[in-house]
C-alpha cells in the first residue's frame, strides 16, 4: 500500500550564497577544494539546502542528506569532520536539508511540524523538485541518520519513481523495539505529542544541556546507562562539543509521538508500503546503539522486496555511526563504495 500525498510543487531554489569554491575540511588534517552553495526553497515553510561538490566533477545521481529528530544539516557536517564534504571531495553532488523548522529553514521562517507528515509529504518532494531543477536529473539518493532514515523510507514508499537508491544510519523499522528504557521514557514524552497538542516544542536545548553539563558520565564505559547517544570514547571531546552545540536543534513532541505510534505492524507507521517497493537498499547499524538496536534497524532489510539490498553493522553508537572517530575508516569507505555503482545516472 502507497502512502497517499498532495503536495504543492515548489518553484526553483534561491541560490542564498555561493557557489563558492573554499577549502573544507573533511577529517583531520584531510580537506578538500569543494563548492558550496546555500540555498533556499520557497513557499509557506520555507526550506534551507546547502549544495556541496567539487567542481567540474562528473553527473552522478544527487545525494539528499535527512538529519533525524531533533537535529539539523550539522549531524552529517561539522568543521572537523564531514560526511557531506567526504562525499562531495569523491565526486558527489550533495545535498544537505534542514528540515522545516530546524537549521536554515528556522532562519528562513518555517516552523517545527506536529508530526512527521509535513516532512514526508511536502518538506522532501519539495526538495527533491529543487534538486531536479538545479541538476537536471530526476532522481535522488536519500541518506537518512535516526528519524530521517524513516522519512526516507517513506518517501520512497510514496515517490518510488524519484528515487535512485536508499540508504538508513542508525533508523529503527519499528521504534523502542529491543530497548525497553528507550520505549518505555518516549511513550511517557509521547503522550503530550498526541491530539493538537503535536506542535508542543520538546526540550531539545534541556537535552543538550544535559549532556553537556554530564559529558563524562555519558564517555564513562563502566557506567550501565541505558539510553546513550554515542558510544563513550566515540567522540573526541572537542568533535563533541561541536556536535551537540551545532547539531542539536528543534523539535515537536507530535514527531515523537508519530515515530512511537507507527509501530512495524501498524497501519500508522509512516513508512508503510515502503517494504514493496524495488530500490537498492543500505541499511547500517551500531552495534552499540542502545537508542536504535540493530535487531529494529534490520527489520527493514528483512522485509524489503528489493533485489539490492545489504546490511552492515559497526562497532559504534548512535551519532559517533556517522561523525565519531571511527567513522571515517568504518562507514565512510563502505557507504563510498556502495555507492559507486547505484548512484549512477
Amino acid at each position: 500500500m502507497t502512502r497517499p500525498v498532495h503536495y504543492t510543487r515548489m518553484s526553483a531554489p534561491v541560490i542564498t550564497a555561493g557557489p563558492r569554491p573554499l577549502t573544507k575540511t573533511v577529517d583531520d588534517d584531510r580537506s578538500a577544494r569543494i563548492e558550496e552553495t546555500a540555498l533556499t526553497v520557497p513557499g509557506a515553510q520555507p526550506l534551507g539546502l546547502v549544495r556541496k561538490r567539487l567542481a567540474g566533477s562528473a553527473p552522478s545521481a544527487p545525494l539528499l542528506l535527512i538529519h533525524g529528530f531533533g537535529q539539523n544539516r550539522h549531524a552529517f557536517d561539522l568543521s572537523r569532520r564531514s560526511l557531506a564534504n567526504h562525499l562531495a571531495s569523491i565526486g558527489h553532488d550533495v545535498f544537505s536539508l534542514d528540515l522545516r523548522g530546524h537549521g536554515r529553514s528556522r532562519e528562513a521562517g518555517s516552523r517545527p511540524a506536529a508530526s512527521l507528515d509535513p516532512y514526508i509529504d511536502e518538506d522532501l518532494p519539495a526538495a527533491m523538485d529543487a534538486v531536479a531543477a538545479l541538476t537536471g536529473l530526476p532522481r535522488v539518493v536519500l541518506i537518512g541518520h535516526s528519524a530521517g532514515g524513516t522519512i526516507a523510507y517513506a518517501v520512497t514508499a510514496s515517490h518510488p519513481e524519484r528515487v535512485q537508491a536508499v540508504v538508513t544510519l542508525a533508523t529503527p523499522y519499528a521504534w523502542g523495539r529491543d530497548a525497553l528504557i528507550v520505549d518505555v521514557v518516549a511513550r511517557a514524552a509521547a503522550l503530550v505529542g498526541r491530539g493538537d497538542r503535536g506542535h508542543t516544542s520538546f526540550p531539545m536545548g534541556a537535552v543538550r544541556g544535559v549532556l553537556r553539563a554530564t559529558r563524562p558520565l555519558w564517555d564513562t564505559h563502566w557506567l550501565p546507562l541505558p539510553i546513550r547517544a554515542w558510544d563513550p570514547g566515540g567522540f573526541e571531546p572537542d568533535v563533541l562539543a561541536e556536535y551537540l552545540d551545532r547539531s542539536f536543534d528543534r523539535a515537536s513532541f507530535g514527531e515523537l509521538a508519530h515515530l512511537i505510534d507507527g509501530r512495524a505492524h501498524s497501519t500508522e507507521h509512516p513508512a508503510r508500503g515502503f517494504t514493496d517497493v524495488d530500490v537498492p537498499l543500505l541499511v547500517v547499524a551500531g552495534a552499540h546503539d542502545t537508542l536504535a538496536r540493530p535487531a529494529a534497524v534490520r527489520l527493514a532489510f528483512d522485509r524489503s522486496a528489493s533485489r539490492d539490498r545489504t546490511f552492515v553493522t559497526f562497532p559504534n553508537g548512535h551519532g559517533d555511526l556517522v561523525l565519531g572517530r571511527k567513522a571515517p575508516s568504518l562507514l565512510w569507505p563502505t557507504l563510498s563504495r556502495w555507492l559507486q555503482r547505484r548512484a549512477s545516472p
